[in-house]
């Protein structure tokens, strides 16, 4: 074959693998982020004492608060991302105007107003592309009067599309955030059985569902039992597995697992083995990859913690974190 001739082949073979690779649809991020008292500087829609508290000191800290937010973001590019110690819409706003004006990122936002009366935090999604509904759930009398449960004040489910004809995925993100301290695990308990009694009837369709957010467990990645919150939560209580759902912190090296600047794995991604299976004769949606990004928000300039609680608007801006939580992103791709 001439040099010609290869040559023709050779660009009608790059020519054919560019257009096989801009077929290919974008892998799908899913984040999720306790951005920690995500609270601007007006503090006159706020009641309890400790959410006036927390609002921001000044208008140039919030200022602060919200860039180093949506850079982590914007570092991050999720098409999802689920938030949790968000206050309220506003912020949700000012977020999502952020990211447009200052990254050229566009997102929109779902939102629902919880029941954490205490403390005024709500979750929140962030997201590009295509969102279904989204709602929040209440137990029923019966589940109220058994004792078997606890409510979530903080959740909210989320059923997004992804793709495009046959290929199109539907995945239900349920974003929450449970209570919080080891001594609180009872009610986690009821919290995720609660969570589970919503979720499990999706499971047993076989369907993609993702349930992720600020667990606050104190059980370490494939150290836990069955009788606690990610045992239940897991599905490792009841003996069929078509209720499980699979920690993707156990696709995490050991030293990349803590989310929280106490050393804490208390933010978790879960998702339905729907999600981790290539099922044949059709492209669908499979996970690849989980990370943790530490580095977006924890420097190493002061104490992680002894500063970060006890003097934290008082640390100038390029030492101060965003958050004590890092973000976590589990990536899909169509395969």
């Amino acid at each position: 074959m001439s040099w010609f001739r290869l040559g023709i082949v050779w660009c009608l073979f790059l020519m054919t693998s560019q257009e096989l690779l801009a077929d290919d649809p974008a892998p799908i991020r899913i984040a999720s982020w306790n951005v920690e008292w995500f609270f601007d500087h007006y503090a006159g829609d706020n009641r309890s004492d400790l959410a006036k508290e927390k609002t921001a000191p000044s208008r140039e800290a919030w200022q602060w608060k919200l860039a180093r937010t949506a850079e982590v973001i914007a570092e991050l590019e999720p098409t999802v991302i689920a938030l949790q110690e968000i206050e309220n819409q506003q912020v949700l706003f000012n977020l999502v105007r952020e990211l447009d004006e200052k990254h050229g990122l566009k997102y929109r936002y779902a939102y629902i107003p919880g029941y954490d009366f205490a403390t005024e935090q709500d979750v929140a999604f962030l997201y590009q592309g295509d969102l279904v509904e989204y709602s929040r759930r209440e137990q029923s009398a019966e589940m109220f009067e058994s004792r078997d449960y606890y409510n979530v004040n903080k959740h909210l489910f989320a059923r997004f599309e992804f793709g495009s004809g046959a290929e199109k995925e539907t995945v239900t993100i349920v974003n929450v955030h449970l209570r919080s301290m080891a001594e609180q695990e009872e009610i986690r308990k009821r919290q995720v059985r609660l969570l589970k009694a919503w979720i499990d009837p999706l499971l047993a369709r076989g369907e993609n569902v993702i349930l992720l957010g600020d667990l606050n467990t104190e059980q370490l990645a494939g150290q836990f039992g069955p009788d606690t919150d990610m045992g239940i939560a897991t599905g490792k209580h009841t003996p069929q597995t078509e209720d499980d759902l699979i920690d993707l912190h156990d696709h995490l090296p050991e030293a990349l697992r803590n989310t929280h600047i106490t050393e804490k794995q208390l933010d978790r991604i879960l998702v339905s083995a729907a999600l981790t299976t290539d099922l044949p004769g059709r492209r669908d949606l499979v996970f690849t990859r989980i990370i943790t990004r530490r580095d977006l928000v924890v420097g190493d300039s002061i104490d992680p913690v002894e500063d970060h609680f006890n003097r934290y608007w008082e640390l100038p801006d390029d030492s101060r974190d965003p958050s004590d939580h890092y973000p976590i992103m589990a990536e899909f791709v169509f395969k």
